[in-house]
């Protein structure tokens, strides 16, 4: 009756890592998919719908210096921790199971790490990232409880992985690896290539809009008191919740050093929340016009 149970446990959590190494597949994959979208656009007509507020969106995380390490993405390493999963539940052995929790410990770091410098240095947190995270917490948990019912002792088996296994699967890792940094150099070429003409073209072929009749007197780059005789005439429109409005605030700030004396850069206060704006048809961020009315 003990072993019929310690079995069945041993089964049950099985099946938690494989739901949790799926969820981690799926989650990283389409981390992976967005970090090539936003990075690579092929159109200027494109958003994300990952993008709910300046905190909860996935640009930022897919901007940042640490999404991609030698142009092979981040998710990329989610994606075969996910499938070694995957490996050793379909081969269970004593050196497998020691092995994966190994994986499951530094999985786990790693995930700790990325979620502190996200919330404390990209100031956002991405959707997807979240939810490999959850799935990365559960994997690690149920090797946990795997360890348990297969009688070893626990804490010792997170760091007895089996050396043979470990090589075979970096092995594996940096075949995988390569291909992705061949695939972002691909990509890369043609961004400077076809697709900046693409967009370019795109870009000249939007309709010319006359000037807001109200001009914000809030400035933040002047090189003419009137604002049509700079050189370089752009409104600022900007919502404090928008992804969005925060990478062109990034993206002005490096054109005031490529121009300097030949921006005027008016800020427009564009809360996209109908409480406050009659423009806008529905509330998308709720609360925005409160944060404008603090500014």
């Amino acid at each position: 009756m003990g072993y019929y149970s310690s079995v069945s446990h041993s089964r049950f959590h099985s099946l938690i890592l494989a739901s949790a190494a799926l969820g981690m597949v799926i989650f990283s994959l389409l981390t992976v998919r967005h970090f090539f979208a936003a990075n690579f656009p092929e159109t200027i007509f494109s958003g994300s719908f990952y993008d709910l507020s300046a905190f909860f969106n996935c640009d930022s995380s897919a901007y940042s210096p640490i999404a991609q390490l030698m142009g092979v993405p981040l998710g990329y390493f989610g994606i075969a921790t996910g499938v070694f999963f995957f490996f050793g539940l379909l081969f269970p052995s004593p050196a497998m199971t020691r092995t994966m929790q190994t994986l499951a410990l530094v999985n786990f770091l790693g995930v700790i790490s990325l979620f502190m410098y996200s919330f404390f240095i990209l100031n956002s947190i991405c959707l997807l990232c979240l939810g490999y995270y959850v799935f990365s917490t559960l994997a690690f948990l149920s090797l946990g409880k795997i360890a348990h019912s297969s009688s070893l002792r626990k804490l010792k088996s997170f760091f007895s992985p089996s050396l043979k296994i470990t090589m075979a699967a970096l092995i594996l890792l940096l075949a995988g690896a390569y291909g992705y940094h061949q695939f972002y150099q691909v990509k890369l070429a043609a961004q400077q290539g076809g697709v900046a003409v693409q967009i370019v073209r795109e870009f000249y072929s939007l309709e010319k809009v006359p000037n807001p009749s109200f001009i914000s007197p809030f400035w933040t780059a002047k090189a003419t008191e009137k604002f049509e005789e700079a050189p370089i005439h752009i409104v600022e429109y900007t919502d404090f919740l928008c992804p969005d409005c925060l990478y062109l605030f990034y993206q002005l700030e490096q054109l005031k050093k490529e121009y300097p004396g030949q921006l005027n850069i008016a800020f427009q206060f564009f809360p996209l929340e109908g409480k406050c704006n009659q423009v806008v048809d529905k509330d998308l961020h709720s609360g925005a016009c409160d944060l404008s009315y603090i500014a």
